[in-house]
């Protein structure tokens, strides 16, 4: 048996048009994927069935994250606002509209009492979710350009940015850290060890980077990555780097030797989005298609 996905096991159909991004919830029993129509949808993976769909943006929705508990959803779209779901009702018991342009990636802190944005208004803002006032408790103005993607871990926010930067902010600390990658940043996300930072730039290129120091550890190539905002992820023991690519295809590399370990023929047009199961040898890919893949 492989350690790593090599087959599709089941395709999840429903959405008319690109989808934009896919998750699991906390436990990888379910999933989420949002897109181009405007709609949210909440699959089981193992049976394929559509659980609900959930209909509140007006314009395409982009990025999607559930909370720890798994009884929320929040969403973020090119109509500029961030959404938070009731993820058994469907009801929408939050909408936050102080962005003024459409919202790239959202995140929950670990407790999920802090909603995290990322923005083409070059901001990030933070909401609390436990207060009754819809305006951000704080608003981060660092990036000179669009902020394409936010990861939050413990008191952390990783935001890469299409100004070519990766910005570590410490929230108890205060603290700011600069890594100059150069390409636009579309991806940024940490290893499930916390000292590393995948990152994807819109050079063909996919950089694994120290954390404490901002060393680059290893590069990934052969990819394609010129034009689109596309997701990568690490696998749930950080030992792969997968990212989806313009060519339709999903490429695995070895994270210690950064030799493409596999190329899985997935989607016609651009592999967008991916996630990986929190504990199996499991992962959704997603893209131009309308397609989600469950692989094994």
């Amino acid at each position: 048996m492989s350690a790593y996905p090599t087959h599709i096991e089941s395709t999840l159909k429903g959405h008319k048009g690109p989808i934009n991004d896919v998750c699991y919830n906390k436990t990888g029993q379910y999933c989420l994927s949002a897109g181009r129509d405007r709609s949210i949808r909440l699959w089981n993976p193992s049976t394929g069935m559509l659980l609900h769909t959930y209909n509140g943006h007006g314009r395409d929705v982009l990025s999607i994250a559930v909370s720890s508990d798994n009884g929320k959803i929040a969403s973020g779209g090119v109509d500029r606002s961030v959404l938070l779901w009731d993820v058994g009702s469907g009801e929408i018991m939050r909408r936050y509209t102080a962005h003024w342009e459409r919202v790239n990636s959202v995140a929950f802190n670990d407790e999920s009492t802090v909603l995290v944005s990322g923005s083409f208004d070059a901001t990030i803002r933070l909401w609390d979710l436990r207060s009754s006032n819809f305006q951000p408790i704080q608003v981060i103005e660092d990036c000179k350009d669009s902020v394409m993607s936010v990861d939050v871990q413990g008191v952390e926010i990783i935001a890469g940015c299409a100004d070519g930067k990766l910005r570590t902010y410490d929230l108890r600390a205060g603290d700011l850290k600069e890594d100059y990658i150069g390409p636009a940043i579309t991806s940024a996300k940490l290893s499930k060890d916390k000292n590393c930072i995948l990152v994807s730039t819109l050079d063909d290129t996919m950089r694994l980077m120290d954390k404490s120091n901002g060393r680059l550890l290893n590069e990934f190539k052969g990819h394609k990555h010129k034009e689109y905002k596309i997701d990568s992820i690490l696998s749930n023991t950080d030992a792969y780097a997968i990212t989806g690519s313009e060519d339709g295809k999903i490429y695995i590399y070895d994270v210690l030797e950064g030799n493409t370990v596999q190329v899985l023929e997935g989607h016609e047009g651009v592999a967008t989005t991916l996630d990986y199961h929190p504990e199996n040898i499991n992962m959704l890919s997603a893209g131009s298609d309308g397609l989600i893949h469950i692989w094994g």
